[in-house]
């Protein structure tokens, strides 16, 4: 029903103002529509961006079509519009999962001139967006690594070091929790994250197995590898922050309701991308200057691992304009405009010159003293289970959350996921593969 609303309402919203745009200019005057995000800063910098592209182009309007913040209503969404062949929305940002799925209802940039600009980019994000035959789907717009965020003041207050290993973690979120309960902040706790029943839960669930030595659910060989002692010790380790060092409703969250607490006050650490850096610094957040980022920690693997996260740009090829939509969209994964979404939004630029760019690095100094983290990031299985990979997805989130809620325990349901994983896909079983 949700979603339902959500086309209804952008739809009304999409035809109002491309008629208007229209009717204003007498057919004279192109209108496109961009549907974008609307988690922290998103919407605001996207609209920002829209005005300098249409100060440029005076004949183009540029609207944002805000979007489900959860990532698999997102793609609902996009796909009730893409499956139905509409034109009503031109750009579309997707998550760096989705070219394999969605390349079929995407124009290729290379029709467009991207093979001038594409080598500014990270290879691998562009190859990511390039399907088999060649065709280059998505301009990278923005990368994203997990990262932990932990609040220096308290560390500092209760002499403590940031954690290197999750039983450390472990071990300072109740320590430090138990002090500021005693000190009076009744609803403090030692972590927060994504646990909520989506795709989120699949990054935060890869982080935890692949630096416990557990591997990435599948190979890239095609071997489901999921059912293994390091894969469900470490779950069943997550499984027992909550309630304790987590809130019971942390099997609720999303990146904005991680934020949210954390931002407040009301944790120590938090597991988030990048983008909430520039927001917890903003004035009179309890959090503003009072907090740092580090990699996540390690488990058995002895290795941090950040799920590669981000967000790409893609042309619908049911657009009226198809030549507009696709200047517009490299206009808006273009350098100026990364540079002004790092700058502002902490967003993580794919165009390689800007970790190197002065101002950059003055506002979001962790791009360069992190760069590692976000080139060397942990890719989700979406290439090798293509084009099942949103079926691969849910089933692990599910399985992976019936552990957390305490509905199943860890054994069982890794072993059932594995049965699920093989009448999905077809693959075989195997090992873990770990660098």
């Amino acid at each position: 029903m949700k979603k339902n609303l959500f086309l209804v309402l952008a739809l009304v919203f999409v035809i109002t103002f491309s008629g208007l745009a229209f009717a204003d200019s007498h057919g004279e005057k192109i209108s496109l529509t961009v549907a974008g995000g609307a988690v922290g800063q998103e919407k605001e910098l996207t609209i920002k961006a829209a005005e300098m592209y249409m100060e440029r182009n005076p004949n183009v309007t540029v609207e944002v079509l805000e979007t489900p913040d959860l990532a698999n209503d997102r793609l609902g969404l996009y796909l009730q519009f893409l499956e139905a062949e509409s034109p009503e929305v031109d750009v579309y940002q997707i998550d760096v999962i989705w070219p394999g799925d969605l390349a079929e209802h995407f124009i290729d940039f290379y029709d467009y001139g991207a093979e001038k600009v594409a080598d500014k980019h990270f290879q691998a994000i562009i190859e990511n967006n390039t399907t088999t035959d060649g065709r280059l789907v998505a301009m990278p717009w923005f990368t994203d690594a997990g990262l932990l965020y932990y609040r220096t003041d308290l560390l500092e207050k209760y002499d403590r070091e940031v954690p290197e290993t999750w039983d450390e973690l472990e071990e300072t979120a109740r320590y430090i929790m138990e002090k500021e309960r005693e000190a009076g902040n009744q609803d403090f706790y030692g972590y927060v994250w994504q646990g909520d029943a989506y795709e989120g839960l699949t990054c935060d669930a890869l982080e935890w197995t692949y630096s416990n030595g557990g591997g990435q659910i599948v190979s890239p060989d095609q071997k489901i590898t999921i059912n293994n002692d390091k894969a469900i010790e470490i779950i069943r380790q997550a499984a027992g922050w909550v309630g304790t060092i987590s809130p019971t409703g942390v099997t609720g969250m999303g990146e904005e309701d991680a934020r949210s607490m954390w931002e407040a006050g009301n944790a120590l650490f938090m597991r988030n991308w990048p983008y909430a850096y520039a927001l917890g610094n903003q004035e009179g957040k309890p959090t503003a200057g009072n907090f740092d980022v580090s990699p996540l920690p390690v488990g058995d693997s002895g290795k941090s691992a950040a799920t590669l996260g981000g967000w790409n740009l893609g042309v619908s090829k049911y657009s009226n304009h198809p030549e507009e939509a696709a200047k517009l969209a490299m206009f808006l994964a273009g350098e100026e405009v990364q540079k002004m979404r790092a700058v502002e939004g902490a967003f993580n630029p794919t165009i390689k010159s800007l970790y190197q760019d002065e101002e950059v690095l003055e506002a979001v100094p962790f791009f360069g003293s992190l760069y590692d983290v976000f080139t060397n990031a942990v890719a989700r299985p979406s290439t090798a289970t293509a084009p099942q990979y949103n079926q691969v997805s849910e089933l692990f989130f599910q399985a992976v959350h019936s552990v957390l809620t305490g509905e199943s325990d860890a054994q069982t349901a890794i072993e059932y996921l594995e049965l699920d994983l093989m009448d999905t896909t077809g693959f075989e079983t195997g090992e873990p593969v770990q660098p």
